[in-house]
């Protein structure tokens, strides 16, 4: 049995740090397409029933079906209608609506969480609808929901994995080049393994301390 071969991971970190560059990247940009769509849903979704009747069957799409199915039909199915995507566009759309459905519900829960009377003072202040759901409920709703939100990121940047099937050289893509170069999975899937632990463990950390600020907010 051959033992552990540190050269492996020597000759093949440079192309695991180009992998994860566009592993972080990636998940940037999914995130952010995220969190831009699941606010609008979130929010139009609580303030309008026609809204939430509109909007539910793209929720309830996104979060009932496989990630890999939607990325499949984005890039494989949508050219069959004539809209053409690259694999890297292709990946953010899909990794930001799947994400955009799950950030939604967090949105409508955090909302839920103001009490009515946050939005009736700033009604009787003169403020508008618009205004206040803005100025008021929105801001305090983002602070509830803000440690969800973290999870949610930590989510979205493991399932970046699977645009490797997109032919995406992110991380795991770039692992598996390795591995048909070397046949040296031992070495390779464990340190690729060890990068997105310890990615993980750092966004978790970070929820866990804004988990902490909000039960034990400074008083200051």
């Amino acid at each position: 049995m051959e033992g552990f071969q540190f050269e492996v991971l020597q000759q093949a970190w440079p192309l695991l740090m180009a992998g994860l560059k566009v592993t972080l990247g990636l998940s940037a940009a999914a995130f952010a397409l995220a969190l831009a769509v699941g606010i609008a849903v979130g929010v139009l979704r609580s303030e309008s029933p026609l809204f939430k009747a509109i909007l539910s069957p793209y929720v309830e799409a996104f979060r009932g079906t496989p990630l890999l199915i939607q990325l499949f039909f984005i890039y494989y199915g949508l050219p069959s209608v004539g809209v053409t995507l690259s694999s890297t566009t292709a990946g953010i759309l899909g990794l930001g609506l799947n994400g955009g459905a799950y950030i939604s519900e967090i949105i409508r829960g955090a909302l839920f969480s103001v009490p009515s009377g946050q939005k009736e003072a700033a009604t009787a202040l003169g403020l508008s609808r618009l205004q206040a759901l803005r100025c008021v409920v929105l801001p305090q709703a983002i602070r509830v929901a803000t440690p969800p939100l973290v999870n949610a990121f930590s989510a979205l940047l493991k399932d970046s994995s699977l645009v490797s099937v997109l032919a995406i050289t992110e991380l795991t893509r770039a692992s598996q080049l390795i591995y048909t170069r070397t046949f040296r999975a031992f070495e390779v899937y464990l340190a690729v393994g060890l990068v997105y632990f310890v990615l993980i463990y750092a966004v978790s950390r970070l929820s866990r301390r804004l988990e902490q600020q909000k039960a034990f907010p400074s008083t200051a």
